[in-house]
């Protein structure tokens, strides 16, 4: 089974909302804090191409950021790529 990783940081709104996102459909995720810790940031700019949290993978696939995340459950499609 793939891993659902959320990169986040303790002071970012967005964090604390896809958290509550992914928890409420009872998505387990493994929250990797990226506060003060540079070599998980920069681990996490490389995989993403991006430099801001959360960044969130579901089963592998790369969903992207809050926005994203909260666009994918309003489509339907995150408890498809969630079912693999």
């Amino acid at each position: 089974m793939k891993k659902n990783i959320m990169y986040c940081s303790d002071s970012c709104p967005y964090c604390q909302m896809a958290y509550r996102l992914l928890e409420s459909k009872g998505v387990p995720f493994k929250k990797i804090n990226v506060d003060g810790k540079k070599h998980l940031w920069d681990e996490m700019i490389e995989k993403t191409g991006r430099n801001t949290v959360p960044q969130i993978y579901i089963n592998g696939n790369h969903i992207g950021g809050y926005t994203e995340l909260y666009s994918t459950n309003q489509s339907g499609l995150l408890e498809e790529i969630v079912n693999g």
